[in-house]
């Protein structure tokens, strides 16, 4: 297969079991069934559930156990779009070329979908433990929730909200970056790695790659948000200056902003040296995100 098409064999993997673990839309209360799944199949490159999925192959571990903690990390990071949608966050109509949670279903119902996803992620990853150790489930939880908590993602949505309207430095941004972005994946490479038993050295090069991986995508996602492709972005384009948010062009151009994505796309790739063709699909991902147009 070519990277492409196992990219998309691993997101339709992914897709199929998270149809398995979430509650159907018949399930009473009906309407906040039909929202979640409105947002979770609302498209997406399910990036963060391949990533624990290849973190646990690279190591020699299974990712048929780890689908379910895959399949939380996707939900996960779905709440928080919901969430960062809402006019209170970044009153955004669109996501993912069509009307956003709110807009559909009502703030309200927004908010509850995204508690909802979120209470079923640790439903699922607390079920991965039928099938893996405990002690590493457990630790996994920790690492996630620290990821998803005030130290991580919503730390960083929160730096977001207080900058904005502000003219702030390029540590700012970046902290926001590593927290609001940069987490998630952390948590998603390193949670594959640890279920799949990751050794330190191991452990150690995968966190480094998923670090500057994350960096890497926002710079990246900061530069489509200008000059990306509007029907493939899925939302339009200039919502960074809409909202009156700091970018990496707007702090160090275009120019410099490219090099920094490249840098730090580099800097990924270097970090998987250890390893041989077992991660080759990370590299292919790495490759995906830095020339990625949407």
């Amino acid at each position: 297969m070519t990277f492409n098409e196992e990219l998309k064999h691993w997101a339709k993997q992914v897709d199929v079991a998270l149809d398995k673990y979430m509650p159907s839309p018949e399930t009473y209360p009906t309407v906040i069934h039909e929202a979640m799944r409105y947002s979770v199949f609302a498209g997406g490159k399910r990036l963060r559930p391949i990533l624990v999925l290849a973190a646990a192959q690279a190591v020699g571990g299974s990712a048929d156990k780890v689908m379910p903690v895959a399949c939380a990390m996707e939900l996960i990071h779905t709440y928080s779009l919901v969430h960062d949608d809402l006019p209170a966050m970044d009153n955004d109509d669109f996501r993912r070329g069509r009307a956003t949670n709110h807009k559909v279903y009502g703030e309200a119902m927004a908010i509850l979908v995204g508690d909802a996803l979120q209470t079923l992620a640790f439903e699922l990853i607390a079920q991965a433990a039928e099938n893996l150790p405990a002690e590493a489930v457990n630790k996994v939880t920790l690492e996630i929730a620290r990821a998803a908590g005030s130290v991580g993602l919503i730390g960083g949505q929160v730096v977001d909200l207080l900058s904005e309207n502000q003219t702030i430095n390029g540590d700012t941004l970046e902290y926001i970056h590593r927290h609001k972005t940069g987490a998630l994946f952390r948590a998603s490479i390193r949670a594959g790695a640890i279920l799949g038993g990751a050794t330190a050295s191991q452990l150690e090069s995968l966190t480094l790659f998923a670090e500057q991986m994350g960096l890497a995508f926002q710079i990246k996602d900061d530069l489509l948000d200008i000059e990306g492709d509007e029907a493939k972005i899925g939302k339009p384009l200039g919502s960074d200056v809409k909202n009156q948010k700091s970018t990496y062009p707007a702090i160090y151009g275009l120019t410099k902003t490219r090099e920094m994505a490249a840098a730090s796309a580099a800097e990924a790739i270097n970090a998987l040296k250890i390893f041989h063709q077992e991660a080759e699909f990370l590299r292919g991902i790495m490759h995906f995100i830095i020339n990625r147009d949407y």
